[in-house]
């Protein structure tokens, strides 16, 4: 049977990429119309499309930030939770495969797991895909931890834990390096990322395979919120400047905590062996393509900032 594929949340930011890549690969698909909440419009979508396979993007993260979650717990209940397991319960009555594209921020640097020095690519000790949330700082990643505790006993779910997703977009204010070059003072810290242009890619291949299970959706090893800002100051923005702020100082300016940590990434590799480590592909996916549209010239930044 050829694969026809359903996507949740089409609409939205990751969900609108994967439909575009979908549509450009000629794979039929279709945006589904019905929310999270409404198994029963879910469900009549799905018998109307049969799809081989569900892919959701779909999902509570709170606007402006996961702040928001905050003061509206009942929404993100019924979207994070609630939404979820209807479409895992809906697609597993009918024997569809499921992509849910979930998050990595339900873990926090511990005793196990310690902070790599910044500038250090691999600590070598990140959270793995059998390790169960530790971080309850937020209660959207709270809802998310739980979710995926429940979303365990699925045997057809393949759950993408996506942390802080990257594009080469750098003026669209979803992504994480436009958010921290407009903050006015950001943390010094390594933490896992997703680098959507590569990684995108891999989950419709993940799909096609019918993996399961969790996957930590990241490119290999950590870099840091400075060497971010680094890059995009060398091939992007050439006056750029930035400040620096302690976590202390930070969380006097947040409602919720945030999420800071390493996933390892051995399992995606395995699959994946071509794919890279977090700083060379932020290097050639995001900042290469945003520099040649910017500048003209691919691949090397401006005279001033080198």
């Amino acid at each position: 049977m050829a694969e026809r594929i359903m996507v949740f949340g089409a609409s939205g930011w990751i969900g609108g990429m994967l439909t575009k890549m979908l549509e450009e690969k000629g794979i039929p698909c279709m945006a589904a119309k019905s929310r999270l909440e409404n198994k029963a419009g879910m469900e009549v979508e799905l018998d109307e499309f049969k799809p081989t396979h569900v892919m959701s993007c779909a999902g509570v993260t709170g606007r402006p930030n996961v702040d928001w979650c905050e003061d509206h717990k009942v929404e993100t209940i019924r979207s994070n939770v609630v939404g979820v397991l209807n479409l895992a319960d809906a697609t597993f009555v009918r024997n569809i495969h499921f992509t849910n594209f979930a998050t990595g921020c339900i873990f926090e640097f511990d005793t196990t797991h310690p902070m790599p020095t910044p500038g250090t690519r691999f600590g070598g000790s990140g959270f793995k895909e059998d390790d169960k949330a530790n971080f309850l700082g937020s209660y959207y990643s709270k809802t998310k931890g739980m979710v995926e505790e429940l979303l365990a006993a699925y045997p057809h779910v393949l759950n993408l834990r996506v942390r802080m997703p990257i594009t080469d977009d750098l003026e669209f204010p979803r992504n994480f390096i436009y958010k921290i070059a407009h903050y006015k003072k950001v943390v010094n810290i390594p933490n896992s990322m997703t680098v959507l242009p590569e990684l995108l890619p891999m989950a419709l291949e993940m799909a096609h395979r019918k993996l399961t299970g969790n996957m930590n959706f990241t490119n290999p090893g950590v870099v840091s919120h400075n060497e971010c800002l680094d890059l995009y100051r060398k091939y992007y923005e050439p006056k750029f400047t930035y400040e620096n702020f302690s976590l202390e100082e930070q969380a006097k300016v947040i409602k919720a905590g945030r999420s800071n940590n390493e996933l390892d990434a051995t399992r995606l590799k395995s699959e994946f062996p071509e794919v890279l480590d977090i700083y060379n592909s932020l290097v050639k996916y995001v900042f290469e393509p945003a520099h040649a549209r910017k500048f003209g010239a691919p691949g090397q930044a401006p005279r001033s900032a080198l």
